[in-house]
């Protein structure tokens, strides 16, 4: 447990020893990995197993090493500390090392240190400590009533593949070019123009060496002897499946993206939807002068850009979303790779198992989200904000429909990424525990999916999203829309489906931006937040979708409305700030979480008007999703009451009040997500001219005395006003405070100012972060930025010199160090025990205090052994941060033995063990 950054902050110093000349500058070293020892022993600032502060290059790193490699994936590797976010860090080449500069550090509180992706633990067993006795297998839902139409079926249409290889293209911030490069999947014989849908797939790793097994790498550009892996040629069969109902189809190769987007402040989806752009602009070329395109597309029919899906796996589908945004609302020439206008229009997008770190949604475009029940790369299913996120930003007339495929991992919807299949070594992403196998997702597991069936279950519900965004088949939205109807060509699946958006009128909604709702017999939760108000307590095992954290460790404005019975008939009852109108609607949709493998609970639904007339809509049941410890199944069921008895009771639809369910089961928790007016249909869709806003970062040096004042720099384009939530973080304790800001024309806008005291003490960078996400009426490219205040004052000096370098037994040993300057971060010294030379005796185990030793070894050797052969022989000290000085001691026992005089020698090192400068001595002599 690290008890704050400024007990571990380690500087890079000048070093000269005392009486002897320097030879050169030496970096002051790192503190070693644990153990090790101090003067004064500190056991509650002692390093997690597995992490260090390291120096490198003349900087310093909090660093972490995995037992073995870490795959490259798409959920982003962060380090936190008591749950907030300490920072990015960069991988290391061997796959197991993960090293975050100190001066990016993002949080000045370094306590309870933890490596995440998605919200699952790295550097701890999956489920550690959580499980008692081999838990049941879940059961499976039962399967849904057949759809009106199997958009799974192959079409009519035979197909033919190419594949064009462009030249590369240079985007910003990324120092090596990315290539452009398609797989085009084409169908034979097709008339007229014929829509096209893009692939793109997510983050992988992207080289290989052919003939060895797991040798793989995340360069860019590959290694001589490697080959790149083709991570694009993985959705071939999705293609052929499209191209046999008349799409042309291309999927495009990201590994240049892949192999630099560890330093985006993104994760990459500006560069990748300025790739899938350069593509589309390539596809307007060809279409256009179509003797001008590559022999692949020349193949197949001519191209009808008005009508384009984009489909995008994990980190792919983010990418999909920003070249929707892009296209629509103009992103900063300065970030953007693609800088012509756009020619296209992109009529929906789908996203499989993706990521979404902006947590910044296009409301106005169709989307459909596949959600792998047992996804173990982004785990924590964040996708599901591409539908929750999109609620009351804008018309609400675009259906966004997530789509729960239960035993469905991460890798497996691309071939190249799945074992057996794929040309280049390939893994099962869901995490491996052979001593405990998950009863729900473990391969072999009665409910997971095979890898043909989970490829299979992906391809039907692409085709449906083309079916219904770009064909306008609407009795295809029952496949989709929560109305629990199942595609044939998905089985033996069990696929389950909610949205909001569509034909779905006013609602209730526990983060309705009219104003707070009024909760009894419940209580409004925060989605994220540390304590009481989550929604999801600590006990309760597993995570949801809906609760996926974006940024602050608090997210204001972000609830859900949770009910907690111990009997029968506690009714909850949510009460809007102003009566809506549900006239014209059929029912009432209601999306709503129960437990995992919870069974049979019922509700009765009632509502009222402003008058207080009472009217009881009907029933419903819900179960719990399948799902275990190790998954994110507190995912919501949508169910529907209809609205008949409303108006048989003669309530007034036009100002419905109050909505109520009343438990029927003797016990149980449930969410309310929210609850709608619906009707069936699916609505055209046009995008409203929302206000863009993209948040930039400013580099400041810190200067030497006084204040500046700073302006963080955002950008806000657009004619229509608009509201965000915004978020400044306070860069001592990482803590966030938000508030809600208008901005657009006519209002005050973003205007965040930032003191930079500037001093003449060495220190870390300080970021000012501030954080932004849409209310209403925005998009958010760009969702983090704000100042750098850049430490520009020199390294201070530091010099060691003996206090007490010759003592009688019992007495310490003692060296101070001291700084020529104080510092604003505490300054290390590194000593390593050496041989003594000359033939003299050398201080032993016996000879020193056993607690002291205890730290520096394992176990006591016994017999006593020389100190410089122990095996861990490493001695350091700090210079606390505004202090000049601190000693290295080497406290020493008086014992009965008669002996001559016996030495210590140290050999200052740097973190890899170089020497820096000569050695020096300490030497005791016998008690008389």
């Amino acid at each position: 447990m690290i008890r704050g950054r400024r007990a571990w902050a380690t500087a890079i110093a000048v070093l000269t020893v005392a009486g002897v000349a320097p030879t050169g500058a030496y970096a002051a070293p790192a503190p070693p990995e644990i153990p090790g020892a101090t003067a004064t022993p500190q056991p509650g600032d002692a390093l997690p197993p597995g992490w260090r502060i390291a120096g490198e290059d003349g900087q310093s790193h909090l660093e972490w090493r995995a037992p073995e490699p870490v795959p490259m994936g798409d959920a982003r590797v962060e380090f936190r500390a008591n749950g907030e976010l300490v920072g990015v860090p960069e991988p290391q080449d061997d796959g197991r090392t993960f090293r975050l500069p100190m001066d990016e550090v993002r949080t000045a509180d370094l306590g309870g240190l933890a490596v995440e992706a998605a919200g699952r633990r790295l550097d701890e067993a999956p489920g550690a400590g959580a499980r008692q006795a081999k838990p049941p297998a879940p059961k499976l839902p039962p399967k849904l009533p057949a759809g009106a139409v199997d958009p799974g079926k192959p079409g009519k249409y035979a197909t033919t593949t190419g594949e064009y290889n462009l030249a590369s293209v240079k985007l910003p911030g990324f120092p090596a070019p990315v290539e452009m490069r398609g797989v085009v999947v084409a169908p034979k014989k097709a008339s007229g123009k014929r829509p096209i849908a893009l692939f793109l797939h997510g983050r992988h790793s992207t080289c290989y060496i052919p003939g060895k097994n797991e040798e793989t790498s995340g360069d860019w550009p590959c290694a001589k002897g490697s080959k790149p892996i083709p991570s694009h040629r993985g959705y071939l069969r999705d293609q052929k499946l499209l191209a046999s109902q008349g799409y042309v189809t291309v999927s495009i190769s990201a590994n240049g993206i892949n192999g630099q987007d560890w330093n985006a402040e993104d994760g990459g989806a500006q560069a990748r939807s300025s790739l899938i752009r350069n593509h589309l602009g390539r596809w307007a070329d060809w279409a256009a002068k179509p003797s001008s395109a590559p022999a692949a597309v020349r193949k197949g029919p001519k191209t009808d850009l008005s009508r384009v899906l984009l489909v995008g796996h994990s980190r792919g589908g983010e990418g999909v979303n920003r070249a929707v945004m892009d296209s629509l609302y103009k992103p900063s020439a300065a970030q953007d790779g693609y800088r012509s206008k756009a020619r296209w229009k992109i009529r929906g997008t789908v996203h499989i198992g993706p990521t979404i770190f902006g947590q910044n949604p296009v409301p106005d475009v169709p989307s459909l989200t596949i959600l792998p029940g047992c996804d173990g790369d982004v785990s924590d299913l964040q996708g599901q904000v591409f539908t929750d996120g999109t609620r009351g930003v804008s018309r609400g007339k675009a259906l966004h429909s997530s789509v729960y495929m239960v035993g469905a991992n991460h890798n497996y919807f691309n071939s190249e990424w799945t074992p057996g299949q794929a040309q280049a070594p390939a893994n099962d992403d869901f995490w491996r525990e052979p001593e405990s196998p998950d009863p729900l997702c473990s391969p072999g597991a009665a409910g997971r999916l095979s890898a043909n069936q989970q490829h299979k279950a992906g391809a039907t519900y692409i085709a449906a999203a083309a079916r219904l965004f770009v064909g306008g088949d609407d009795r295809v939205r029952q496949l989709v829309d929560g109305t629990g109807r199942r595609a044939p060509s998905a089985d033996p699946a069990r696929v389950l489906t909610h949205a909001v958006g569509g034909n779905r009128g006013a609602g209730f909604l526990p983060d309705d931006p009219r104003g707070a709702l009024k909760v009894s017999g419940a209580k409004l939760c925060d989605a994220v937040a540390p304590g009481r108000t989550a929604c999801l307590s600590e006990r309760d095992p597993g995570s949801s979708p809906h609760f996926a954290q974006w940024r602050p460790e608090h997210e204001a404005g972000r609830r859900a409305v949770a009910l907690d019975w111990k009997k029968p008939g506690t009714v909850a009852r949510v009460t809007l700030k102003k009566p809506v109108s549900v006239k014209g609607a059929k029912s009432l949709a209601l999306r709503v979480a129960v437990p995992p493998n919870t069974r049979g609970t019922r509700f009765d639904v009632h509502v009222k008007d402003a008058t207080g007339k009472r009217a009881k809509l009907g029933s419903v049941r819900i179960d719990g999703l399948p799902g275990t410890d190790r998954t994110t199944s507190y995912w919501a069921r949508e169910v529907r009451v209809p609205l008949t008895a409303a108006t048989r009771a003669k309530l007034n639809l036009g100002k419905i009040a109050s909505l109520e369910l009343t438990p029927k089961s003797r016990s149980g928790k449930a969410w309310l997500m929210d609850a709608w007016s619906w009707q069936p249909g699916t609505p055209a869709v046009k995008a409203a001219p929302l206000a863009r806003v993209d948040i930039g970062r400013l580099t400041v040096k810190e200067g030497d005395s006084g204040f500046r004042t700073y302006q963080v720099p955002v950008r806000t384009t657009g004619k229509n006003a608009g509201a965000v939530r915004l978020y400044v973080v306070d860069p001592e304790t990482g803590k966030s405070a938000g508030r809600l800001v208008k901005v657009g024309p006519g209002t005050a806008g973003i205007k965040v100012k930032v003191k930079v005291e500037g001093n003449k003490r060495y220190g870390w960078d300080k970021p000012h972060d501030i954080l932004v996400k849409a209310v209403r009426g925005t998009v958010i490219g760009a969702d983090a930025g704000g100042v750098i205040a850049v430490n520009d004052d020199p390294m201070p000096k530091v010099s060691i010199k003996p206090v007490t370098a010759d003592v009688t037994e019992g007495a310490p040993l003692t060296w101070r160090v001291s700084l020529s300057e104080k510092a604003d971060i505490e300054i290390w010294a590194l000593a390593q025990l050496v041989p003594v030379t000359g033939g003299r005796p050398e201080l032993s185990t016996a000879d020193v205090d056993q607690e002291w030793l205890s730290q520096l070894v394992e176990r006591i050797p016994n017999p006593a052994v020389p100190l410089s052969k122990v095996e861990y022989g490493t001695l350091w000290t700090t210079v606390p941060a505004g202090e000049k000085s601190a000693d290295l001691t080497v406290p020493t026992i008086r014992d009965q033995v008669k002996e001559p005089a016996e030495y210590v020698r140290f050999q200052l090192t740097d973190d890899e063990g170089a020497p820096l400068g000569p050695p020096f001595e300490g030497m005791v002599r016998d008690a008389p």
